[in-house]
């Protein structure tokens, strides 16, 4: 089942997505995406917590030393969240600016220090995330923390088999990455249970898995699509800064 979160002139809905239409809970209206309603970002999470050099041919290529023993992991706050189909301004105060295409899991309940086995029932399911980046930025603060630099959607799937989940991100047209999940170093659940034990996580809460090989730079003008299969496409335009 797909779960979307939507935008309609009486309010913000979440519901079932089908062909387009989304059934919201509780009164079962429907509503047609782009007539009816937006998509927005599927959750609303107190925190996003992205997971770095999680696929060996990504370390090798950026040169950032060994493979890690653990994860490795960074947080974007709220802010940093922005809906799917939505146009992305490319900020005016960087100079280089890198798409990153993540599988991530959405938490459903409040959970603590879980076992690996106990991780499929703490997620409500699993979305995409894109993890912008100002590259040229000191530290992954400044880099990745700021306003919409957390493109998140189209929508959770419930039913999702991570086994050889296939991936491959699309700028313009042009295949820049492509891989698997069995590329990964640490499985996404094993990634939510080592996590767990340092934070506690809310409803809404997002852990990303990180970005396979060819993170790439962009320019405006440029549409980002970003397939995990079984999932859906997160796809979104650059646009000029507003200010610009």
């Amino acid at each position: 089942m797909r779960l979307a979160r939507i935008c309609t002139a009486k309010g913000i809905f979440t519901g079932e997505y089908e062909d387009g239409v989304v059934t919201t809970d509780g009164d079962d209206e429907a509503y047609v995406i782009g007539e009816d309603a937006e998509l927005m970002a599927p959750c609303d999470p107190a925190a996003i917590f992205c997971t770095g050099r999680n696929f060996g041919a990504k370390i090798e290529q950026m040169g950032e030393g060994d493979l890690p023993d653990r994860p490795d992991w960074f947080v974007k706050p709220p802010h940093a969240l922005h809906p799917p189909e939505s146009p992305i301004e490319y900020p005016e105060w960087i100079d280089s600016f890198t798409y990153a295409g993540e599988l991530a899991a959405v938490i459903g309940k409040r959970c603590h220090d879980l076992a690996v086995d106990e991780v499929d029932d703490a997620l409500l399911g699993y979305t995409i995330l894109n993890d912008l980046d100002a590259y040229e930025q000191d530290r992954r603060t400044a880099r990745k923390a700021f306003d919409g630099s957390a493109p998140l959607g189209p929508w959770i799937e419930t039913d999702v088999d991570l086994d050889g989940m296939a991936m491959e991100t699309v700028i313009s047209g042009e295949q820049r990455q492509s891989a698997t999940t069995d590329e990964m170093l640490f499985h996404p659940e094993e990634i939510v249970a080592f996590l767990s034990e340092r934070y506690t996580f809310r409803p809404g809460d997002v852990i990303s898995f990180g970005s396979p090989a060819n993170p790439g730079l962009l320019e405006p003008g440029d549409t980002i699509e970003i397939t995990y299969e079984g999932v859906g496409t997160l796809r979104n335009e650059i646009v000029e800064s507003h200010n610009a």
